[in-house]
């Protein structure tokens, strides 16, 4: 499978000038992360934006001594605790690799330098900022308007190695549906 990186995934987004793919390499960090790793824990202050080059992971959070699963991102995704990042304030969520993976992440700072240096970046940054509310919304309609069943489906359409990277509860969690009802549904298909 071929992998690309981050400014690659920028520049299909909106041409990005010479000056700022310069800029983004010398922030750019990219890290080998092995599987269960917590890029974010529940309480922190995100300072990074992170991209999946390789990889698969998944943002959680607790709730009444229960985990559920809020996302999951593969390769060419960008996670990020939404909130947090971008308000400054400690995450309500866990942001955990899933299976080892490759990747490229840049901090808060130096996205906001790049912002104030190279004004048209904004508009990359508000078109990936549109990309993740849609995403965000088709979830929550998702979750509202189609059945359990449905929403596996769309699930494994846009995950195809899911049931080999996440457990059946985190699958279970993210549908919004009990282990139990998951598995029936999967003795059906």
């Amino acid at each position: 499978m071929e992998t690309s990186n981050l400014l690659q995934v920028l520049n299909n987004i909106n041409i990005l000038s010479p000056a700022i793919k310069g800029e983004l390499q010398t922030y750019l960090v990219e890290e080998h992360y092995p599987k269960k790793s917590i890029l974010l824990k529940q309480g922190q202050v995100s300072q990074r934006i992170y991209f999946i080059k390789q990889g698969f992971t998944r943002a959680y959070y607790h709730k009444a001594g229960s985990e559920f699963t809020s996302w999951f991102m593969g390769q060419g995704e960008i996670i990020v605790s939404v909130y947090s990042f971008f308000s400054r304030k400690p995450s309500f969520e866990n942001i955990q690799v899933l299976e080892d993976s490759v990747i490229q992440s840049i901090n808060w700072d130096q996205l906001q330098s790049i912002y104030k240096s190279h004004p048209e970046f904004n508009l990359t940054g508000r078109l990936i900022t549109e990309q993740y509310y849609i995403r965000s919304e088709e979830r929550a309609i998702n979750l509202q308007t189609l059945t359990a069943k449905q929403r596996y489906e769309n699930l494994l359409l846009a995950y195809p190695g899911i049931l080999q990277k996440a457990s059946l509860g985190q699958i279970a969690s993210f549908l919004s549906i009990k282990q139990e009802t998951l598995s029936r549904i999967r003795a059906k298909a």
